[in-house]
């Protein structure tokens, strides 16, 4: 058992002795374990010499276990460190490796998913070891998992995963697919949607990601889906920003008082007033914000918070989301 701190089995149960015994001579030793007593003197001295054991000066010499707590918990903590050295060596080189194969060998950044089952199998794979986040691209008609199939969301969530999901305007006419996105947020869920979406597309802890390579298989049809799984490399970087993109200038959804999906279109915004509306014109013409606000005749940090109240009013967390909310809002 105490291997890992470098005493053999012999030396174990030698050092077991004198700790129940409290002290003992070779000559005990021998007697007890049946070993001659040139072996026993051996183990009591290699003992000594790593410092699990003294003895006295007198003949015959008695032999006392040194404490454990000075003794082996050192060892013990020295192993342990040494371990996690050797441990993040290991996982530097398994990387470099990693690498090195990814350079000479395309098959290790990108494998080809034929068919649904496959697809489906893959899907909750990447869920199931997810740790920090999911990214999700979701269209209308779906490929391989239907509208409130994918139990492994849930899971993820409670583990603590986030998922950030985007919908497109199209998604919400399947059936049911209301229903599992209020689920979805209610659970924990980020939800934000855009009126289309160039592709469906699930990345897990930005290190793997699926996308179709060619269309297929909506609603089950005969043709299957072929997909792509990626994994960490340039593609999988642009397919992140490609989200990110989408996802800064999508609108917020979230739940009414009543518990249905809303968006802040949903509710009643007043209209905006002349100074408001010459404001945002300006703002969207890219005036700077000390320009507007000689033209206005306002103080810059008055312009700066009427701009901060059109956000917030838009369910904008940019100003760049300003312009689109205000373009689609009709506010321009």
């Amino acid at each position: 058992m105490l291997k890992a701190a470098g005493v053999s089995p012999e030396q174990e149960a030698v050092y077991r002795l004198l700790v129940t015994a409290g002290g003992a001579t070779a000559e005990d030793i021998a007697r007890r374990t049946g070993v001659s007593g040139a072996d026993s003197t051996s183990v009591l001295e290699s003992l000594v010499l790593q410092g699990l054991a003294s003895h006295t000066d007198g003949t015959p010499r008695v032999f006392r276990a040194v404490p454990p707590d000075v003794a082996l918990l050192p060892r013990i903590k020295h192993t342990a460190d040494a371990l996690d050295v050797a441990r993040a060596q290991a996982d530097r080189l398994l990387e470099a490796y990693r690498e090195t194969m990814r350079r000479h060998d395309a098959g290790q950044l990108l494998e080809v998913i034929t068919g649904a089952e496959a697809l489906r199998q893959r899907l909750r794979q990447i869920q199931a070891d997810a740790r920090e986040e999911m990214l999700w691209f979701c269209r209308a008609q779906y490929v391989a998992m239907p509208s409130g199939t994918n139990t492994e969301e849930y899971e993820a969530l409670a583990r603590g995963v986030r998922y950030r999901v985007l919908y497109e305007k199209a998604f919400f006419d399947d059936e049911g697919a209301v229903d599992n996105v209020v689920a979805g947020v209610r659970a924990g869920e980020i939800a934000r949607a855009v009126p289309w979406l160039p592709l469906r597309l699930a990345i897990a802890d930005r290190s793997v990601g699926i996308f179709p390579l060619v269309p297929g298989g909506p609603h089950g049809s005969p043709d299957q889906p072929t997909t792509a799984l990626v994994r960490d490399g340039n593609l999988l970087s642009a397919l992140v920003a490609l989200f990110e993109g989408y996802w800064e200038n999508a609108v917020p959804l979230h739940l009414s008082e009543t518990g249905d999906l809303a968006t802040d279109d949903t509710e009643m915004h007043p209209s905006l007033s002349q100074a408001d509306s010459k404001l945002l014109s300006l703002l969207v013409a890219g005036v700077a914000d000390k320009a507007i606000a000689s033209q206005m005749g306002l103080s810059r940090r008055t312009v700066q918070r009427r701009i901060q109240n059109l956000m917030e009013r838009a369910g904008a967390g940019t100003r760049m989301q300003l312009a689109w909310q205000a373009a689609r809002r009709g506010w321009l």
